[in-house]
């Protein structure tokens, strides 16, 4: 166990050793003097041009960016968009070259144009020349491993098996340790689970700095993560793990799930919805030989923040992305990417093909909501996570993916659930719920679509995203 910052490292199979700079200037040896303001001088020469224009289409917002290219500029640019909870509907890339040209078409939630002023100057903030020189990339807008952006806490990932009632354990331990979760991801996919947790100590509101209750921490989380079989030795038991410096906190899951193979083994996907649209992606991989690309051609049901997950899966899989055309028909996405190797290489391999195609597959369905999502909003305290859970335990459900957040004083979770075999949940199950948890917290219940991912719930909510903003405001009116 190391303690980095306010950052826990629990690791079950191998110790992490940190180098100081120091120590790493001595082994590569003595460094030439590299003027930092160099770095940004292209930047500073030639500033990115960042539009948001509202008259050019009737439906939507377009958000156009030219600036220099560099690598992972399309994922920086798709991530500030999705952080806004905006809906990409089209967009047009074009960056070979040393230029990177692009067009976004979005919405908000509601479908509607982008009309708030505070969000188009973000948007023009984020991308133009300010957001690349003065690190504003780097803190908008608190979904971040490893920046104090939520308060002094404690960041700790878990990844491990899957099963009923785990993230219910995971929070029992925090809870009785008097240790407080401040915000939180978990997602699952094909029997794995991957979580972001930050917590910090109940009476202090600070980073949990304790090594006995550091050490208590670890001991348990460890016997959580072995239950039912396997060892310290054992990977697919269970592991610990974090991220040094900034990372996004949707691109750390992605990483961790990456880097455990869940994209491997057999994946049982449902029924064609009721549109006809499949709940398995399609992707294909071709050659284009006049430019010397592969082209991945995907097609899928459409949801927010597809778009950031590909690109992501992409540029961690160290695949440059050269041209890009993004669309939506109905409840389909069509992507279509060309795309070589950071080294230059195309994609010559079968085996490599094959890879790719499994892993954006695991990337797309990892954020699939299908059956209940549970909305609650209540006084923040010690505990509270560990109680929902328990309850959802005991009444058969298991959580598919959660986010919860810390607003002032107030906890507001996203739970999307289904019963234990899978299937949807039924109304008397939600009845119950409703009466253990309803008298002392708001609980908002909805289906997530299957025909759109732009389907809306009476309120005009958007139903398969998290949006924390009208939950908190009916709580408090």
């Amino acid at each position: 166990m190391h303690l980095v910052g306010n950052k826990l490292i629990l690791s079950l199979r191998s110790s992490v050793h940190l180098l100081h700079p120091r120590e790493i200037k001595k082994k590569m040896g003595s460094w030439a003097y590299f003027d930092p303001e160099y770095e940004t001088l292209s930047i500073r020469m030639n500033p990115p041009q960042v539009s948001v224009d509202n008259s050019s289409c009737k439906e939507c917002t377009l958000v156009k960016v030219d600036s220099m290219n560099k690598p992972g500029i399309l994922l920086e640019v798709v991530q500030i968009l999705t952080d806004l909870d905006l809906i990409i509907t089209k967009a047009y890339i074009s960056s070979d070259g040393g230029w990177f040209m692009d067009v976004f078409h979005v919405t908000d939630q509601q479908g509607q144009k982008i009309t708030d002023t505070r969000t188009i100057e973000h948007i023009e903030r984020a991308l133009g020349p300010k957001g690349n020189t003065s690190g504003i990339l780097k803190t908008w807008p608190g979904k971040k491993v490893g920046v104090n952006s939520m308060g002094d806490y404690t960041a700790i990932e878990l990844i491990g098996r899957d099963r009923p009632g785990l993230l219910s354990e995971i929070s029992a331990v925090l809870a009785n340790l008097q240790i407080n979760v401040v915000a939180a991801e978990v997602w699952t996919h094909n029997r794995r689970i991957a979580c972001v947790l930050y917590v910090n100590d109940d009476i202090t509101n600070r980073a949990v700095e304790d090594e006995s209750r550091l050490s208590a921490m670890q001991d348990q989380l460890k016997n959580i993560l072995r239950i039912g079989g396997g060892s310290d030795e054992d990977d697919s038991v269970g592991r610990t793990s974090f991220s040094v410096g900034s990372t996004h906190v949707d691109r750390r899951l992605h990483q961790l799930l990456f880097a455990d193979r869940d994209y491997e083994g057999a994946y049982v996907a449902g029924n064609d919805d009721e549109a006809g649209c499949p709940i398995k992606p399609k992707v294909t991989i071709e050659r284009c030989e006049e430019k010397d690309y592969f082209v991945v051609n995907v097609r899928c049901r459409d949801r927010p923040k597809l778009m950031f997950d590909i690109v992501c899966t992409l540029t961690d899989m160290q695949y440059v992305v050269f041209h890009a055309s993004v669309s939506s028909e109905g409840p389909y996405a069509s992507q279509e990417y060309y795309v070589r190797h950071i080294d230059g290489f195309t994609l010559d391999a079968e085996a490599e093909k094959e890879k790719v195609v499994k892993c954006l597959e695991a990337a797309i369905r990892r954020r699939i909501s299908e059956g209940l999502s549970l909305e609650l909003c209540a006084k923040d305290r010690v505990g509270l996570l560990s109680e929902v859970t328990r309850v959802l335990r005991e009444n058969g459900l298991s959580v598919t993916r959660a986010g919860v957040t810390t607003v002032g004083e107030q906890a507001m979770n996203v739970f999307y659930v289904s019963d234990a075999s899978g299937k949807s949940v039924d109304a008397k199950t939600i009845e119950e719920l409703r009466k253990e948890i309803g008298h002392t917290m708001m609980l908002n219940v909805k289906k997530a679509p299957t025909n759109a991912a732009k389907a809306l719930d009476a309120n005009g909510w958007g139903k398969n995203s998290f949006f924390f903003g009208g939950l908190l405001e009916k709580f408090l009116t």
